[in-house]
């Protein structure tokens, strides 16, 4: 019961040291101007918000709202739902979507990875709403999964009424930038997102139909790794924005900007804003040896700490010390996974994390046979 405590005692201490890590994080403000409604800057890594301006306010987000589409279609794929090389058969409903399409026919029958690319480079609405109804069973079924992987994720500032963003006959079809941030980086979760999000030109049905990627910032950011653009009168132009530098993966969201190239550009100095300032340390799983064990069936056990990664100032990894805290002796028995100690990341002086050691395997408690096979061998070997 003992061991059970300690264990829960420095899981919470992980837990408040994270705090701790981002309250000591230097926040700085970009000298940006933000000409639209609503922008965040998240890193993908730890969530931690690095820029917003009106993060949570409820806007109607147009096709980005895709995102969600999209992560619903990977996790299906992930569940086993649904394959890439599956022929989905197009419905009169989603034949008949306005807007960016790829004029799918009724009846007509293409691949979900061909549905995906169209979703992704060209913004199609007959692929989003065909992936949809297949998924939910129904349009309507579908929307009730988005609006309930919304809330799973914390999304509490949205609503949605369809999978594609369209707004002309919605009433309530609202998120907001910091809940498109969250679900960017559930997406970004799915890795294989990026092999479609990277597009730039592709063709679909054989090479007979051109699809030309909507996010341009492709062809001209350094790193990107997507995601996805939304435009429609009442939105505004909108965006989340993902890229890659080293270790440091940021998302940034634009809501309600008044021209695509506005949009593009306040992302890009977001973004340029977050690696210029943000660094993700990287401690890679280490293991510290081995502590010596009373009453067990070993002598000793090996213990070590698993990944753990930092958001800091950039240049704090030059900085960073780390102190390793393990006891003298451990008392069997001991559960693999146990948490026997801890290593403390500081900066400045200042603890801004730390990681449990752990066991890396169960010792059990000595038995009397055990024990006096052990005296007994001690005694001929002498």
């Amino acid at each position: 019961m003992r061991k059970k405590l300690v264990s829960v005692f420095l899981s919470i201490l992980l837990v408040l040291c994270f705090c701790l890590h981002i309250s000591a994080l230097s926040i700085k403000e970009p000298s940006i101007e933000i000409n639209a409604k609503s922008a965040v800057l998240m890193d993908v890594t730890t969530g931690t918000v690095l820029y917003e301006k009106n993060m949570n306010q409820a806007l109607p987000p147009a096709s980005v709202t895709k995102i969600m589409t999209l992560l619903l279609t990977f996790e299906a794929i992930e569940g086993g739902k649904l394959k890439y090389d599956q022929m989905l058969t197009v419905s009169e409903n989603a034949a008949s979507m306005g807007g960016s399409q790829v004029f799918l026919e009724p009846g007509e029958q293409m691949s979900v990875n061909e549905l995906i690319k169209c979703v992704v480079v060209s913004s199609a609405n007959d692929a989003a709403v065909t992936l949809a109804e297949h998924i939910g069973g129904s349009e309507e079924a579908f929307i009730a999964q988005m609006n309930k992987r919304a809330s799973e994720l914390g999304m509490k500032n949205t609503h949605f009424e369809n999978a594609t963003g369209l707004d002309d006959d919605v009433t309530n079809h609202l998120t907001s930038a910091f809940d498109i941030a969250v679900m960017s980086r559930e997406l970004l979760k799915h890795e294989k997102i990026t092999d479609y999000t990277t597009i730039w030109m592709d063709t679909i049905r054989n090479g007979e139909f051109g699809l030309s990627n909507t996010n341009k910032l492709v062809k001209s950011y350094r790193g990107i790794t997507g995601l996805k653009t939304g435009y429609t009168s009442g939105a505004g132009f909108c965006i989340s924005a993902s890229a890659k530098r080293g270790e440091m993966h940021l998302v940034t969201v634009i809501m309600g900007a008044e021209t695509s190239n506005e949009r593009n550009i306040i992302a890009s100095k977001l973004l340029n804003f977050g690696f210029a300032n943000y660094e993700i340390i990287n401690k890679p799983k280490h293991e510290c040896g081995t502590v010596k064990v009373k009453g067990g069936a070993v002598d000793s056990v090996r213990v070590g700490y698993e990944d753990f990664r930092l958001l800091e100032n950039l240049g704090a990894s030059e900085k960073i010390t780390s102190e390793t805290k393990l006891p003298e002796y451990l008392n069997a028995p001991i559960k693999s996974g146990e948490a026997v100690g801890k290593i403390v990341y500081k900066l400045d002086g200042k603890i801004i994390g730390e990681m449990p050691i752990i066991a890396y395997e169960s010792v059990k408690e000595i038995t009397f046979f055990e024990l006096f096979g052990k005296v007994f061998e001690n005694f001929i070997l002498n």
